[in-house]
């Protein structure tokens, strides 16, 4: 018989770390119009992937006295406000995992006056879920959600088409949604549409294909996050390193450490390579990275560690380390498509705070060229301002230089966020479009 097997032994914490970072993260953002079911759907994939504790689903089957079902959506909906109206206000992030993967799911919510949290909650998503209720069909809401995702570069998107048993699993009403929805997102960039025929309440194609839609051949909700295929959207080719915090610990053990923290926002980095540090415009080479547990050979994004460099150059917070011959734009002026946060309004003229990747900087509103009405895509050129939630293209004059790329090339060094000087509030949030 085999000597049993030390699961705190030295090999086995190793073998442990190796699977879990093996393990792919996929961040999902989901959207719908008000009574979509959205936090029912949500309820249900952490119910069915076993992500609920059995005192958490008492304490929801307790809440749902009365009704003639277990009222999924109360995992979700928090907030007292969002269980008296039965609605969504803030952005909840969920975290649920199944043997191939581990998602974080951002909720956010349907209302227009939110547009706000969507805008959060699908900056960082590699993938979005829109609801759209089976009986209504189309609605305004479902068409802005699918151009804030496609907006934000969210290089898949799902439409689950919901309630499918309350038009008993039509497949007409299927198709009809499908085409339409297929018909306008044409005139967005979204690479990758899947649209999946649903039933969060009874979980019908959410974890398992159901047998009442024999006529879908698609796979389940859950059988697609699972295999949706992301690692080549993450951009390997430019190298970019914000430099987050500078390490000296001035210690016996470490004597002579240097090192430069942050996390990898694109590009791969090695021991070896020749690299560039802006604004200085000098280069030099890595020495060695560090990871949380000791030396890594190579680091991409999204890792967080620690770069050596050969020469002592004087390297700060904000400054950024990239390879010399793939540099970014090293500008002052922005032309940026801006989501407006906060109820006083945007006006030329303006001074505020931008803080891009780990750089801040005073900046000034030069001009606003348009206000964009996110439901027709129609351009506003005669706006004088941009009110809460209101998305529009604005020029931005800021103090010193920034790196930036495009958006749809980089989301983390072509997007900022606005802050307010008196307040330090953040106020909006910027990404960079292309031909700026």
């Amino acid at each position: 018989m085999s000597a049993p097997i030390d699961v705190h032994s030295a090999a086995a914490e190793q073998a442990h770390d190796i699977a879990v970072a093996r393990k792919d993260i996929l961040r999902i953002a989901t959207a719908g119009s008000v009574d979509d079911g959205k936090s029912t759907l949500i309820g249900r994939l952490l119910f069915d992937s076993k992500a609920v504790f059995e005192d958490q689903y008492e304490a929801v089957e307790r809440a749902s006295a009365g009704g003639d079902y277990v009222n999924l959506a109360l995992l979700t909906d928090g907030l007292r406000a969002e269980r008296e109206q039965g609605i969504t206000i803030d952005v909840a992030y969920r975290y649920f995992a199944t043997p191939r993967r581990t998602f974080i799911l951002a909720d956010t919510p349907g209302h227009v006056q939110y547009t706000r949290n969507m805008v959060t909650g699908a900056s960082t998503a590699d993938l979005a879920i829109v609801l759209v209720d089976a009986r209504k069909g189309l609605v305004e809401q479902s068409r802005r959600h699918a151009f804030l995702a496609s907006l934000l570069r969210v290089p898949h998107l799902v439409v689950a088409v919901n309630k499918m048993d309350l038009v008993d699993w039509s497949e007409e009403v299927y198709e009809r949604i499908r085409d339409e929805f297929t018909a306008f997102t044409t005139k967005l960039s979204i690479p990758d549409l899947t649209v999946v025929p649903i039933s969060a309440l009874h979980g019908d194609n959410v974890v398992l294909r159901s047998a009442n839609t024999p006529w879908y051949e698609g796979p389940s909700l859950l059988h697609h996050l699972e295999h949706v295929h992301v690692a080549s959207d993450r951009n390997l080719v430019d190298t970019r390193f914000p430099v987050q915090y500078v390490i000296r610990p001035q210690s016996d053990a470490h004597h002579d450490y240097r090192g430069y923290a942050g996390t990898v926002a694109s590009g791969v980095l090695r021991a070896g390579d020749e690299v560039l540090v802006l604004p200085s415009g000098l280069t030099t080479t890595i020495a060695g990275i560090d990871g949380p547990r000791g030396p890594v050979e190579e680091a991409f994004a999204p890792m967080s560690v620690t770069v050596r460099l050969a020469d002592d150059l004087d390297v700060s917070r904000g400054d950024l380390i990239c390879r010399p011959g793939n540099v970014p734009q090293a500008t002052q002026d922005l032309d940026a498509l801006v989501c407006w946060m906060t109820d006083e309004p945007l006006r030329p003229r303006q001074r505020l705070v931008v803080k891009h990747t780990t750089r801040t900087v005073r900046a000034m509103v030069k001009e606003l060229t348009y206000r964009l009405d996110v439901n027709t895509l129609h351009r506003d050129l005669e706006a004088g301002e941009l009110g809460l939630n209101d998305i529009g293209r604005v020029r931005l004059r800021t103090t010193q230089p920034l790196f930036t790329d495009d958006y749809n090339r980089n989301r983390v060094t072509g997007r900022f966020i606005l802050v307010d000087e008196s307040t330090n509030a953040t106020v909006g949030a910027g990404m960079l479009p292309p031909h700026r």
